[in-house]
């Protein structure tokens, strides 16, 4: 993984700096913080053990370069290649269900690690680059998955899925970084005998772990961006406006939105309609993702109680089904152009009781 073992690396150690052992420090304060959040609902265990797995990388990576500690590196590269399979499967987590069973699916992607671990008995000098070749194949399988943007998490809630889609977008990003990075070491020391190696292990390898256990922190919490412009020049069909009137008046007569934990998935459920004809239909008629519509319908009831109601924006924010002030407050300025204090003030609600921000 990501320039954390090469047999071309063992020739010197890096400075002492205990600076991965801090790393994996704080990596591990952000599992216990993720595990304590998520304890009420389901985790996405994928995730769990990427960040557990990035604190494991951290401290080998501190031991190797900063103690010397040459018996590591029969455990790292076993350990990176286990890196971006976790990633992929936490993401599928979040985008459709599985039907292979768990031990098929644990199988399947112990495969890169198993081929890592009979390259280091048969062929060590090929690890590189078959490192190289699992942590691009995973992250363009990560991108492929992310194509239909947002609306590809079918199983996030609509609160969380745009974070997690940008939090799932910058680990492929890290993965591609991780790869990049071993091919430039591997380069340097064909060239320069490892002239520029070392620091650039040193840096790209805490850099790496720290974006992919944040990212994968941040999409377990499950504004898109903007549709292509063929996207938006496409014509909005018959069954678009029918099916977007179905979902309207299931919105409107039960009120989905108020489910905080509401998806795609469960969207399409209730609706007795395809997932995917409920993504292409809001995106295709109403140049938005389906994400955006779920949240105008919120912001438009919020928009209702601040201004009729003497309840809190926070009693306000948890009744319209979010869960978290940021997500309300960035959603609400989208739609109205202001702060729910500021269209409070504007729209004269609430009397004159206190208004919590």
């Amino acid at each position: 993984m990501m320039a954390i073992y090469s047999p071309l690396r063992s020739y010197q150690a890096m400075l002492f700096v205990p600076l991965p052992f801090v790393v994996a420090l704080l990596l591990l304060v952000l599992f216990v913080t993720v595990l304590r959040r998520d304890e009420e609902t389901q985790p996405n265990r994928p995730f769990l053990a990427l960040i557990l797995l990035a604190v494991l990388q951290s401290v080998l990576s501190g031991l190797r370069w900063g103690y010397g500690v040459q018996a590591v590196g029969v455990i790292a590269p076993v350990t990176a290649a286990m890196v971006p399979p976790l990633a992929y499967a936490g993401v599928s987590r979040l985008v459709r269900t599985s039907r292979r069973p768990l031990a098929a699916r644990i199988a399947l992607h112990a495969v890169p690690a198993a081929v890592i671990l009979l390259l280091m008995v048969v062929w060590r000098d090929v690890i590189d680059i078959a490192l190289v070749l699992v942590f691009v194949g995973y992250a363009l399988a990560i991108l492929l998955l992310m194509r239909p943007g947002a609306d590809a998490l079918r199983l996030a809630p609509f609160e969380g899925a745009v974070p997690a889609y940008r939090a799932i977008i910058f680990a492929a990003a890290a993965l591609c970084l991780s790869a990049s990075v071993d091919i430039f070491v591997f380069l340097d020391f064909t060239w320069t005998h490892g002239e520029h190696a070392l620091t650039l292990i040193s840096a790209s390898n805490l850099a790496v772990l720290v974006i992919l256990g944040i990212a994968a922190a941040a999409a377990s919490r499950s504004r898109a961006p903007a549709e292509t412009m063929e996207a938006a020049l496409k014509l909005e069909t018959t069954e678009d406006k029918e099916t977007i009137a179905t979902v309207d008046a299931l919105m409107e007569a039960k009120r989905l939105y108020r489910d905080a934990n509401l998806n795609l998935d469960r969207l399409a459920r209730k609706a007795g309609i395809p997932a995917r004809q409920i993504s292409t239909a809001i995106n295709r008629a109403m140049d938005k993702n389906v994400s955006q519509y779920v949240n105008d319908y919120r912001i438009g009831e919020a928009c209702r109680l601040l201004a009729s109601t003497q309840k809190s924006v926070t009693e306000v924010m948890f009744e319209v089904g979010f869960q978290t002030k940021s997500n309300f407050n960035r959603e609400f300025r989208r739609v109205t152009d202001m702060t729910p204090l500021a269209w409070r003030q504007k729209k004269g609600g609430a009397g004159f009781l206190p208004v919590s921000s």
